[in-house]
């Protein structure tokens, strides 16, 4: 009950802020009559509500997971966090192949399928951005590529 609360009270101190940071968007032109400011005051009405929920009516206070289990979180979070870092001065290739292996390892434990896996991933997954979605991604570094 005490973590649903906690967290139903940080949410509607968000959602305050999101509304409160939309009334700052400029007005919008003469064809649009509810402007910028209208989809995100609406999120963060909804976001209040949602959360509002959780603080007058909280569920029974969860089981929460084992320390391994959330060190692995952690470690898929950093990894996560890092690919979206690197993968501008490292291109699509690199960035996508270690984390696809390291999130794919954490899986399933054997390296070997989880090096393929990374590879297979990035490669397959170019391939589908690049030409099918056309999308402009660099395979390497920008450097390497002239």
């Amino acid at each position: 009950m005490k973590t649903d609360r906690i967290f139903g009270v940080v949410v509607i101190l968000v959602a305050l802020t999101f509304i409160v940071s939309a009334y700052n968007l400029p007005a919008g032109n003469v064809f649009d009559k509810l402007g910028p400011k209208a989809f995100p005051i609406i999120v963060g009405v909804g976001m209040i509500l949602s959360a509002a929920m959780l603080v007058f009516k909280p569920d029974t206070e969860p089981d929460w997971p084992a320390i391994p289990t959330l060190l692995a979180l952690a470690l898929a979070t950093v990894v996560l966090v890092g690919y979206a870092y690197a993968l501008k001065p490292l291109g699509f290739l690199v960035p996508t192949a270690i984390a696809a292996a390291v999130l794919s390892y954490q899986i399933s434990p054997k390296p070997m399928p989880a090096v393929l896996t990374g590879l297979g991933l990035s490669v397959g997954l170019f391939v589908i951005f690049k030409f099918a979605l056309g999308l402009s991604l660099f395979a390497l570094p920008r450097g390497l590529m002239g």
